[in-house]
């Protein structure tokens, strides 16, 4: 983010990062009605060195979940991080905790 795509693109990449990850707890929880709240969210964007608006790609994933749960359950704590690449070449990785019903 910050040479070949821009922030608006890397909210979209954030957003699909967040879908992979809910997809995940859902197939491990088997329903995301278990959810009682997430806790905190680590994004790794991969950027350009001068590229500082990590946060704001952050934004993308976050914004997704308080769509999605609403506030009082979608609104992690968050860190945005800056990498100068991830795995797979992708733009976006996500890490989450979540707390669940029993």
């Amino acid at each position: 983010v910050g040479s070949d795509l821009t922030v608006e693109e890397g909210q979209e990449a954030a957003k699909r990062a967040m879908l992979n990850f809910l997809s995940v707890v859902n197939a491990n929880l088997g329903g995301l009605d278990r959810i009682e709240s997430f806790v905190k969210v680590l994004v790794f964007v991969a950027c350009a060195p001068d590229f500082y608006d990590q946060p704001k790609v952050a934004n993308g994933a976050t914004q997704l979940l308080v769509d999605i749960f609403g506030e009082e359950i979608g609104a992690p704590s968050r860190s945005a991080i800056g990498a100068p690449c991830l795995p797979g070449n992708t733009p976006v990785e996500i890490e989450g905790i979540v707390r669940v019903r029993r």
